[in-house]
């Protein structure tokens, strides 16, 4: 998981939630800010991103509730490419 990662996905949920300011560790599904079109939006902007499929195996809320989770599942996925 590298800086720019984190930095360019907290960017993106920001610009979405311009209002609301979270931890990098805060769980964004729990908070409330996020219904099944922001998750499948979240989905694409990552795969979009950073060049890769999402893996149906990693397709787990586990992998999304924060932006550290969604970029250290970057930083796995783009290890292996």
């Amino acid at each position: 998981m590298s800086d720019h990662d984190t930095t360019t996905i907290a960017a993106f949920v920001h610009q979405r939630y311009p209002q609301v300011e979270f931890a990098h560790d805060q769980d964004i599904f729990s908070l409330g800010f996020v219904n099944s079109l922001f998750a499948t939006e979240l989905v694409m902007f990552v795969e979009k991103t950073f060049g890769f499929t999402v893996p149906n195996e990693e397709l787990r809320i586990d992998n999304f509730r924060t932006i550290d989770s969604i970029a250290a599942l970057v930083g796995r996925q783009t290890a292996t490419v």
